[in-house]
């Protein structure tokens, strides 16, 4: 079990002196991911410098509109409608995340939304670094099938209990990181840190709650106006080039398991002015998977026409400053 798994690896006797001395491992359930989205609940797992657990902490979120995808965080508006506003939590929140490296599975995603939110409310998250355990496990070499959470969780033997509920999901994580950081620590590997920039650019653009139902009115399927999206307004200029931007109207193909659900992510694709394309051919500007070894039809194709390959995390660092079409 995971503690078996974590005495296997020993606590160094030296520890790494530029470490960070304390973690804030973190989860957000969310509407979805667009710049509009909101949180509508919160978790918090304090570590010190070693990974021990120091305390818990969970909130819901009242977000003022409809919740999104209730079939994956379950979340309804009854359960939602008299829930503290995130103003009302906010100096909690900080005060979990204090001095502390930020730590979570696909980390730009949570920053972001964290960050919005708190820009909304005229302040800022007192987080200088972030760390995120895809990145983390990709150092340590971990022989994951996926980067999903849950294949993190299973590798450590940590038991799942509710997937999608921010206090369980911070847990699972926090109980993975632990024997992480520990073997990072014993095998002198470099922390992959990023720097936590607040962000100035969000949206309030109103959401109307559903006329039928409430916040709860959203099935699979059905919880945006349509899952067909909109033809891409943009031209195509072209793939995506390493170490540059994306652009408007750049064709993106997605393969593989994903740690945040895929019609969420392709919707933060469109969201940005990119084309989500559902193959690969010569016109595909990039593909998106965290498996490029996989052997799947997508990335065969991707190989053998020259189409450029990131994985989820590097795509989630990308869609922050996705260069306007005509530029």
């Amino acid at each position: 079990m995971l503690e078996d798994r974590a005495t296997a690896v020993s606590s160094p006797t030296q520890w790494p002196a530029a470490y960070p001395q304390g973690y804030a491992v973190v989860d957000v359930e969310t509407t979805g991911l667009a710049r509009d989205d909101r949180i509508i609940s919160a978790a918090v797992y304090r570590l010190d410098a070693r990974g021990e657990v120091e305390d818990h902490w969970y909130t819901l979120v009242n977000p003022e509109r409809d919740p999104g995808p209730v079939w994956i965080h379950g979340l309804t508006s009854d359960v939602l409608e008299g829930a503290p506003l995130f103003a009302d939590v906010a100096a909690e929140f900080a005060a979990r995340l204090d001095g502390r490296v930020l730590v979570a599975h696909n980390a730009v995603f949570d920053w972001q939304m964290i960050a919005r939110e708190y820009a909304r409310v005229s302040g800022k998250a007192p987080v200088r670094q972030r760390l995120c355990t895809i990145a983390l496990s990709k150092e340590l070499g971990l022989p994951l099938p996926n980067f999903r959470l849950e294949s993190l969780a299973a590798h450590f033997g940590v038991v799942q209990q509710r997937a999608h509920h921010a206090l369980d999901d911070a847990r699972v994580l926090a109980e993975a990181f632990r024997p992480s950081l520990l073997a990072a620590a014993a095998g002198g590997v470099r922390l992959p840190l990023l720097e936590c920039r607040p962000l100035t650019e969000w949206s309030d653009r109103p959401v109307p709650r559903q006329s039928s139902g409430g916040y709860g009115a959203y099935r699979p399927g059905t919880w945006r106006p349509s899952r067909k999206r909109p033809a891409c307004p943009h031209p195509n200029p072209g793939r995506y080039e390493e170490g540059g931007r994306l652009k408007q109207g750049m064709r993106v193909a997605f393969s593989g398991d994903t740690s945040t659900e895929r019609d969420l992510l392709e919707d933060r694709a469109t969201e940005a002015g990119l084309h989500v394309a559902s193959g690969i051919s010569r016109l595909t500007s990039l593909l998106v998977t965290n498996d490029p070894d996989s052997g799947t039809s997508k990335t065969v194709k991707a190989r053998q026409f020259g189409t450029p390959i990131v994985d989820e995390a590097a795509f989630g660092q990308l869609l922050r400053d996705v260069e306007p079409a005509g530029e």
